[in-house]
């Protein structure tokens, strides 16, 4: 179907933006119809979830569902009349629909938890932040969306730092030089993919511009001079993907809690709210206030 072809919406406009705010999408080749999306929280759900998004799907729409890029789960061509009682059926199932408008969105998750490279609980923490932020601030109006991801190691599957704030697993290291011996065939350089790693006179050295802290070299050593680790929590601000790109840029801090990420995120948020211009993303707010005000605001006490 091309764009001249697009079927005309019989769906009154103010009913179109009101599902919308729900989380049902228009399906323009339809003319009554809308894809809803069903939450998934961290990215993850249960046997059971999963029948009851099909069963809702034959119920109410199409039979068909489709994935977003934002880990939600769309159930396609649900007619205007059937999105109430779609809902109300999700919702006897534990489910919810939603994921639009200028607010904090659903967040997105890797593996991490699961992968052999994760070195963080990556859906436990989405599933906090989901119920801290999505749920929690649910009604909290923000100048723009405000999208949240979080990765389990530095290969940055889901793109943390293209989010307006992503979260970036870590492992900080603490080596033993006593127990570096300076082998010719060091295990720790061999093994680091960063090449962050070498020997020099007689000992192992990490320059820590390069190391990304992924944490392939604890373990290593044989003498035991790689040992000591514990889980740290990069986080990056002002990332932004779609028609205009922003990296986003890693705050002065590696974070060592759970609780310190939530608290750094909820700043975040909040400043977002109270210094934001409407209509500009927080990549946006972070230019024009300048980086080092924000990173200042987020990281006093």
């Amino acid at each position: 179907m091309s764009v001249k072809d697009k079927i005309v919406c019989t769906v009154a406009a103010e009913d179109v933006a009101r599902v919308k705010g729900l989380g049902c999408l228009r399906d323009k080749t339809t003319a009554d119809c809308f894809n809803c999306r069903v939450l998934t929280r961290n990215g993850k759900i249960t046997s059971a979830e999963s029948k009851a998004i099909a069963e809702a799907a034959e119920k109410f729409g199409s039979g068909e569902v489709a994935m977003t890029t934002r880990q939600t789960v769309e159930i396609q061509k649900v007619p205007y009349s059937n999105i109430e009682p779609m809902i109300e059926f999700l919702a006897a199932n534990g489910l919810e629909i939603g994921g639009t408008g200028p607010k904090v969105r659903p967040v997105v998750s890797c593996k991490g938890t699961t992968c052999i490279y994760g070195l963080i609980d990556t859906y436990g923490l989405a599933l906090k932040i989901h119920e801290h932020f999505y749920v929690g601030y649910h009604s909290v109006a923000l100048p723009h969306k405000f999208k949240i991801a979080v990765g389990g190691c530095p290969n940055s599957c889901v793109k943390p730092d293209l989010n307006d704030l992503g979260v970036i697993g870590q492992q900080i290291f603490t080596p033993d030089p006593d127990k570096c011996r300076g082998c010719k065939k060091c295990a720790v350089e061999t093994a680091c993919p960063m090449k962050a790693a070498k020997v020099e006179n007689g000992k192992i050295v990490i320059d820590a511009d390069v190391c990304n802290r992924c944490g392939r070299c604890i373990g290593k050593c044989p003498f035991g001079a790689f040992e000591e680790s514990r889980e740290g929590y990069k986080v990056c601000i002002g990332g932004r993907w779609g028609k205009k790109t922003a990296v986003g840029k890693p705050l002065g801090k590696i974070f060592g809690s759970e609780d310190e990420v939530l608290t750094v995120i909820e700043k975040a948020i909040l400043l977002f709210r109270d210094e934001g211009i409407k209509g500009e993303r927080f990549a946006d707010t972070v230019e024009r206030l300048g980086f080092d005000y924000v990173e200042k605001k987020l990281l006093e006490e």
